[in-house]
């Protein structure tokens, strides 16, 4: 099964951008993390990061039409993004929804909302780069 792992913006500077919210690992050695956990679960995975929303709504779309699994985190698009809910609810592969940290636990009311969740099989969410293998695994289940 081929999975795509997809991460929206500001992503692209894991490793440097609030280490101490999101970890010291960069988006590099996520993508490299994220093929390995995929190989040992049978899954071709495919890392992909952008900070714009119409490349994500394209990949999405395409995912849709593959039947690919997909690990979204959206980041601030999982809060606001009308067009990313309409691009989840056309998927017909799984869905699992990754944050690095627990948007629930943060003080800024507006990241206790997502508009992912609705279509997704689980949330996982506050485990930091695990929480990626652990996506990885919940798709590698069905």
């Amino acid at each position: 099964m081929r999975a795509l792992v997809l991460n929206g913006p500001n992503l692209g500077r894991l490793g440097r951008r609030q280490p101490e919210i999101y970890g010291t690992t960069t988006h590099a050695e996520l993508a490299e993390r994220c093929v390995a956990w995929g190989a040992e679960l049978g899954l071709d995975v495919e890392v992909r990061q952008t900070n714009h929303e119409g490349e994500m709504l394209d990949w999405l779309n395409a995912a849709a039409d593959d039947g690919d699994a997909v690990v979204l985190n959206a980041a601030a698009w999982t809060h606001y993004s009308y067009a990313i809910f309409d691009a989840c609810a056309q998927l017909t592969g799984p869905l699992v929804e990754v944050h690095l940290s627990d948007p629930h636990q943060r003080p800024e009311e507006f990241r206790h909302t997502s508009v992912v969740t609705p279509y997704a099989v689980e949330v996982v969410a506050g485990h930091g780069v695990d929480g990626y293998r652990m996506a990885l695994e919940r798709v590698a289940r069905g």
